[in-house]
């Protein structure tokens, strides 16, 4: 991320970076299998690992909250929250979590920041229930996924949507961008074990700093949902 190994540069080799961390090669592996999903390396058998982007790239392959996520690319999370409350159900958040517009919801509006730089409008929907929890969290601490997680609710499946849109009033002043500049969104449905689904999140990400990284594996089982 520093620079340090150039795009198109070779990483030293696995013995070698056993040897300068002073682990064994199952740490080294799962570090630089982390890398080549986060879109930053190439492995190719018997050489070693290039260098192919120092993008930030957010993978959906698996689910990792902003906050880890940042950390472990190396940069410091920030959080400022605009708003959050209690109110009817109702839009795209209604239909996704299957509720009537009678049902209560919580919602929150947040900023988050990569090493001070607006970087992503957070709008987050949960059902009653669960929203109700994060009354009691300081949303701008850090990640409401892990506290709702502590809090025994149970992030078992999500479905992620992703497009492009043009920032609206809102955007463009908590992003510092022009009213209209494009935007990457990501929205996501999250479940629980029993396929409920209990959160919907409308994303929306700075492109000039965040990318998407999805891996696909012709092994790997198809999922459904009851």
């Amino acid at each position: 991320m520093d620079g340090t190994y150039g795009v198109g540069t070779s990483l030293p080799s696995e013995s070698a970076l056993c040897t300068e961390f002073d682990v064994s090669r199952g740490p080294v592996r799962q570090a630089l299998a982390t890398l080549r999903t986060e879109g930053l390396i190439v492995l190719s058998q018997g050489r070693p690992a290039t260098v192919r982007s120092r993008d930030v790239a957010q993978t959906l392959d698996t689910f990792t909250p902003f906050s880890q996520w940042a950390q472990r690319t190396g940069r410091t999370p920030g959080s400022r929250t605009i708003e959050i409350a209690r109110r009817r159900a109702s839009g795209a958040a209604a239909d996704a979590l299957g509720l009537s517009p009678d049902d209560h919801v919580v919602q929150i509006l947040r900023v988050r920041f990569l090493d001070d730089e607006p970087t992503m409008i957070e709008r987050s929907t949960y059902i009653d229930e669960v929203g109700s929890l994060l009354f009691g969290f300081d949303t701008d601490s850090g990640s409401m996924t892990d506290y709702l997680t502590s809090r025994g609710v149970k992030f078992d499946a999500m479905e992620h949507v992703l497009d492009a849109v043009a920032a609206d009033a809102t955007d463009a002043d908590a992003l510092a961008i022009a009213q209209g500049a494009p935007l990457l969104r990501e929205r996501r449905t999250s479940r629980t074990d029993a396929g409920e689904p209990f959160e919907y999140a409308d994303d929306r990400y700075r492109p000039d700093l965040v990318t998407f990284s999805i891996v696909n594996s012709r092994t790997a089982e198809p999922r459904t949902l009851a």
